[in-house]
Formats: C-alpha cells, structure tokens, sequence
C-alpha cells in the first residue's frame, strides 16, 4: 500500500517504520525535503521523501501526525483529497483547530476524504512496539467511513497491535481524543512511565 506520511515526529515515525517491515510503501510529505525531521526514516525500506502535495498524490491513505493547527496549512497545498483515507493521529491537547473541536472535524468539513481517527491513544513507544508479555496491546478508532476503518484495522494489525477496536461514530472522536488523556494522565502525569498500555479484556 502506499501512504503519505505528514508530520515525520515520533508517531509519525514510528508507524513509518512498521509499516515498512510489512512492505508498504511510505511517502513522507515534508515541506523542505533537504531540511526535516526524521531523516533517519529514510534508511526504512520502501521510503522516499516528496513535498506535502506530492505524497498524498501518489499515496491511497494519508497520515497526519502534526500539531493540530497545522491542518488549514495542509489542506491548502493538497488541495484534492478525492479517493483518499485519511486517518487523523493527532490530539488537541493543547491547541484546538479552531472553529473546530479536532483534525477530524476540520477534514470532513473541508474535504472529501474518508476520515477516521485513529493511532492517538498511547505513546509512540507503543506503536515501536506493542507487545506486552507477548500479546499485541489494543488501538482505538472512531469515524463515520467504514471503509477508512477496514484500512486502518489492517494497518493496525501490521504494525502488532492485538486488534483495532471500534470506539463509534463520528461523534465518539472527542471522546477518543479524552480517552487519549487518561494514557498521557496515568503515563505521564501520574507517573507511572510511559511503558503502560490498554487491553480490552471480555469474560468469555
């Protein structure tokens, strides 16, 4: 498959190299292509570098893994999302995209794509490796385009994690970016480290 990758920081970066051990074909969009961070990505099989633009045109499924305010920028330069999965990795933790409460929001209203939310419930080291006691941890995914979430329970499923578990609808985004605070709430704030994770567990 391939996809664009835009934001080549730590969860950008560490789903590019998964993905690259399962065969993809990354495309990391960038602005300058001589000057970015995470060059080391390109030692990664199967990754090459373009301008922002040019990655999501040659890509089936874009990545976003950037600061929330960074999504007006972005829309600008790609212009036509038609055709494209978009999964929307970011957490408005800090800054909102305003008017609008998430990436998530901003995209269905500003483009055409199909959107799902997904890969922003756990730190990057989880997505490095999400084996626990030799059993692959959770992901969580919401969105209204089923078609997103089939495509992205695969690639969840590729980089190790146990299973991709359907958070909802649309309207369960905010509550996915809230469940997003209570990892970076008990990781990081409560300070038990960042090598904690999430696993559904059901009574048979």
């Amino acid at each position: 498959m391939q996809i664009a990758i835009i934001g080549t920081g730590n969860v950008g970066g560490a789903l590019a190299t998964q993905w690259s051990k399962k065969g993809h074909h990354l495309n990391l969009g960038v602005q300058d292509a001589q000057n970015f961070k995470g060059k080391k990505l390109l030692q990664n099989p199967n990754t090459q570098v373009f301008h922002i633009a040019e990655a999501v045109a040659k890509s089936e499924v874009v990545l976003i893994a950037t600061p929330p305010t960074a999504i007006f920028d972005i829309i600008a330069m790609v212009g036509d999302f038609s055709g494209k999965i978009v999964i929307d990795a970011t957490n408005t933790v800090a800054k909102k995209p305003e008017p609008y409460a998430t990436v998530y929001h901003c995209l269905t209203d500003k483009t055409n794509a199909e959107v799902v939310k997904c890969f922003n419930s756990t730190g990057f080291e989880n997505m490095l490796n999400p084996v626990y006691d030799s059993e692959g941890i959770d992901m969580f995914m919401a969105g209204d385009s089923q078609k997103a979430k089939e495509i992205t329970k695969q690639l969840a499923l590729d980089c190790g994690f146990g299973t991709c578990w359907d958070f909802g609808k649309g309207d369960k985004v905010e509550l996915l970016e809230k469940f997003a605070l209570s990892w970076i709430n008990l990781a990081i704030i409560q300070g038990h480290g960042r090598n904690l994770a999430f696993k559904v567990i059901k009574r048979q």
